[in-house]
């Protein structure tokens, strides 16, 4: 089973200097049908004009992740870390129960910034923080699933839940199958172009909510960039979000 929400369907946001699509409730934008999928909790489309910085602030327990479509991405955090991904970067930070903070600054002094931030929540209260980062190339995930994050063991970046999260470069006329089996959901979300899903059509900035088990057909009608992401679709909530996740 599946259910398209098309871009216009989502939450935007304008803060002059940065504009976002929230899919779920953030910040001060609260809609209680929109809570999530599964632990996935948040889902961000953020731009961010030349030279711009959300400052340092803190998070805690969660996988803060980010993808990154275009632009130069800089991070930096309380723990020591900084570092620079353009397109087809992936980032993972991982937040304990006491917490960190971390910033996110556009690096280019002319060019616009665009990055996805999600986040996922933990099944386990862990006691550190950490980050991890991987550039990718687009030839990393031409007409294919690249997995750039995963539970420890598996291809990609560490996660502290048992969550996958993957990306592909669909050229015009190629398909792909986002599969899931029997209890787990996944957010499908269409970064550029036009595709078919199972026959329905899906657009730049429209997104997908899958339930298992079901084997979501992806037609790209145009050349496409996809993220999916597969969570388990009950989970308990712990450290700061048991009892309000």
């Amino acid at each position: 089973m599946f259910s398209i929400r098309h871009s216009t369907d989502i939450h935007e946001e304008d803060g002059g200097w940065f504009q976002a699509r929230w899919h779920f409730s953030f910040d001060h934008y609260n809609d209680p049908r929109q809570m999530g999928v599964g632990p996935l909790r948040v889902f961000n489309d953020d731009r961010i004009v030349a030279g711009a910085e959300w400052p340092m602030h803190p998070h805690r327990d969660i996988e803060s992740l980010t993808y990154v479509v275009e632009g130069e991405f800089l991070h930096a955090d309380s723990l020591g870390n900084d570092g620079r991904l353009r397109a087809g970067g992936a980032q993972v930070m991982s937040f304990s129960h006491s917490g960190a903070e971390h910033s996110e600054r556009n690096g280019s002094a002319t060019e616009p910034l665009r990055f996805l931030q999600f986040w996922i929540l933990p099944s386990r209260v862990s006691g550190t923080s950490s980050v991890q980062q991987r550039q990718y190339s687009v030839e990393d995930r031409l007409d294919r699933w690249l997995q750039i994050m995963s539970p420890p063991g598996e291809e990609g970046l560490d996660l502290r839940q048992d969550a996958f999260v993957k990306v592909s470069r669909l050229n015009q006329g190629q398909q792909l199958d986002f599969c899931l089996p029997e209890e787990r959901v996944g957010y499908l979300y269409v970064i550029d172009g036009d595709v078919g899903l199972d026959g329905q059509k899906a657009g730049t900035g429209d997104a997908a909510t899958v339930i298992g088990p079901h084997s979501l057909t992806v037609d790209a009608i145009t050349t496409a960039e996809l993220i999916g992401i597969d969570v388990p679709q009950h989970y308990e909530p712990v450290g700061v979000w048991a009892g309000r996740a």
